[in-house]
């Protein structure tokens, strides 16, 4: 059963959040020390000053609440989605899949454009957000890859794309495994991992040093990663107890993994990490870096498009992707980093109709021949 979705926050729980920012307790910060031990004391402190006298989440709910959003259960689990309809019945259908620490809300710049060509479904993770906390272990990408065919097929959807970035890149070709007779192409903004064993590549300098830069963060494991892979438990106490520890553990990753010249706001990350804060989400969506971690990459057979973006934070080379994957598409932009809805839509919307034009274009000729 597929039932309508209203996001409604109990003031009470706004009032609660306000009363825990006024009561901060700040921790000490060594001086001069910049970022080299984390997010600044003075840009939290901008940031919770933002938050407390001047965000207004009413405004902001009210602005999701006029997408169509939707709830329904998927193996025995709560899954929460945007559903858009395109004014073109014979739209290609397309599932947008975010990832941490996103939600579904990055996607809103993208809908309007998209919406022009596709039916449009965005659901939000098993354990983030509104699709609330996971209730028993095994939440990994496949997992997520197979519901997400559920619910496609729930909608009445037998032929669509997928698109994704972060955990979203993993999930769209988990999906494109599960559905593999239904996904038709699979659009990736971030495509990390070390290079096909047993093969020798002949990189240019730039590929190079792409490598050696996926080489140096293997070995050197994210401390934000290592703890969600391991004791996601265990972060999950301050994280839920304390709205400005969680604000911290998000927004230095707005900071590190994006363009220097990102246009993102303060309110929209206020609104991304308020959707974490109001819906206690911090230690499950945690989990889904424990539950995958040491899983084999997705390896797909649909058609991919890449979209790399010069700030995320590994870029993909593309000898290797063309080893392992059928690419049709290959952008390189100019601009943006990890968030990519988020930080250049324009781009990101015209690359992902680009690409699916593309397969269109090669099945008529296939048809043709």
């Amino acid at each position: 059963m597929i039932e309508p979705f209203t996001i409604d926050i109990p003031q009470t729980d706004l009032d609660d959040l306000a009363a825990r920012l006024e009561r901060t307790r700040w921790p000490d910060e060594l001086p001069g020390v910049g970022w080299d031990y984390g997010i600044p004391l003075a840009r939290v402190k901008e940031l919770v000053e933002h938050w407390r006298t001047a965000y207004d989440w009413r405004k902001h709910e009210a602005r999701l609440n006029e997408l169509p959003q939707y709830s329904t259960e998927i193996d025995g689990q709560n899954i929460h989605f945007v559903h858009v309809r395109s004014a073109k019945p014979d739209a290609l259908p397309l599932i947008l899949t975010h990832g941490w620490p996103g939600a579904f809300l990055e996607f809103v710049e993208v809908i309007k454009p998209l919406s022009e060509n596709f039916h449009l479904v965005i659901p939000s993770i098993p354990g983030f957000g509104f699709s609330g906390p996971t209730t028993e272990r095994g939440w990994d990408v496949h997992r997520v890859g197979r519901a997400w065919a559920v619910l496609m097929e729930r909608l009445g959807y037998h032929r669509y794309g997928a698109h994704g970035g972060d955990f979203g890149s993993g999930i769209s070709r988990a999906l494109a495994i599960a559905a593999p007779e239904q996904v038709v192409g699979v659009h990736l903004t971030y495509l990390p991992g070390p290079p096909p064993p047993g093969v020798t590549f002949d990189l240019d300098e730039e590929d190079t040093r792409r490598l050696n830069r996926i080489k140096v963060l293997i070995a050197n494991r994210p401390a934000y990663q290592a703890l969600q892979a391991s004791r996601p438990q265990t972060i999950s106490y301050a994280l839920t107890d304390s709205p400005v520890g969680q604000l911290a553990w998000i927004a230095e990753k707005y900071t590190e993994w994006t363009d220097p010249d990102s246009t993102i706001g303060i309110d929209e990350l206020l609104t991304n990490v308020s959707l974490y804060w109001l819906t206690g989400t911090a230690g499950s969506s945690a989990r889904l870096t424990k539950e995958t971690a040491g899983i084999a990459p997705p390896l797909c057979a649909a058609p991919i498009g890449v979209a790399v973006l010069p700030h995320d934070i590994t870029l993909a080379v593309r000898a290797h992707v063309e080893h392992l994957f059928d690419v049709v598409r290959w952008t390189e932009f100019d601009r943006g980093g990890h968030f990519a809805a988020l930080e250049v839509p324009d781009l990101l919307a015209a690359d992902i109709a680009g690409f699916f034009a593309e397969l269109q274009s090669r099945a008529s000729t296939a048809a043709g021949e």
